[in-house]
């Protein structure tokens, strides 16, 4: 797990100061951008304010903003960071005290990868995604570039197709060793069955490296599809126009 700077933008204010009087007041959730599914109840902001407010009742009723910038359903943990850095914004605002470990504790309680964007460096992730080991790792001399072709990709229905493959090299030894050498050697095992459902996603990748792409990949269980450049490209030419292109 690699993090890139692709940011939704939240805020929270407190209906009033922290103490007795905002204990029992719902909190109020706002957000704009790109559209949310779903009832607000759900997202992972609320659930943040609602798992602190368990162990932390003077924690006051906030009001919650946040722009959505990060595509939905498209494999780039954009949910995910949401709940974990409003536990961050809350502890800081709050000055609640808890450590990192103890925010990465509350974080895996709101979803398998949440701890990760609480670390938010390079990690080696095992179990359900939740046993984190930091890794040295470092892209900054490279361009990245994310192609988003808008398709939502249900991460329930990928983990059922999935069959991760018996791996000869581990993705530790893969990864330590020059980009140039992981392609058709660091594999996404959910590519197979994803690929095979909409195939214009393995055409994205091709795309990535007649266009000079060092190594290309989807994120996690899709639909995003990740190139690494040498330099910034100055185009991706075959690309469909409805396509999100996101150049880092």
């Amino acid at each position: 797990m690699y993090p890139v700077l692709i940011r939704d933008a939240a805020e929270v204010l407190p209906f009033s100061p922290y103490g007795k009087e905002s204990r029992n007041l719902a909190c109020e959730f706002t957000a704009s951008g790109i559209p949310i599914p779903g009832p607000s109840s759900g997202n992972l902001c609320l659930k943040a304010w609602e798992l602190l407010k368990k162990d932390f009742p003077d924690l006051p009723a906030v009001r919650m903003h946040l722009h959505k910038s990060i595509p939905i359903g498209a494999g780039l943990g954009g949910g995910s960071s949401d709940g974990a850095i409003m536990l961050l914004m809350l502890n800081q605002q709050f000055n609640l005290n808890l450590t990192a470990n103890q925010l990465m504790d509350y974080a895996g309680r709101l979803g398998s990868d949440c701890p990760f964007f609480i670390l938010n460096k390079p990690c080696f992730a095992t179990g359900r995604g939740e046993q984190l080991q930091p890794i040295v790792l470092d892209l900054s001399a490279y361009s990245i570039v994310l192609v988003d072709p808008r398709i939502h990709i249900s991460t329930a229905w990928a983990f059922s197709q999935v069959k991760p493959s018996e791996k000869k090299i581990s993705v530790k030894t893969i990864i330590a060793k020059p980009v140039e050498t992981w392609k058709n050697r660091l594999i996404n095992d959910f590519e197979e069955p994803i690929f095979n459902v909409h195939p214009e996603l393995a055409e994205i990748k091709q795309q990535m490296y007649a266009a000079g792409a060092i190594y290309a990949a989807m994120t996690g269980s899709g639909a995003t599809i990740a190139g690494i450049f040498p330099s910034k490209p100055e185009g991706l030419p075959g690309l469909a126009n409805h396509y999100r292109v996101m150049i880092l």
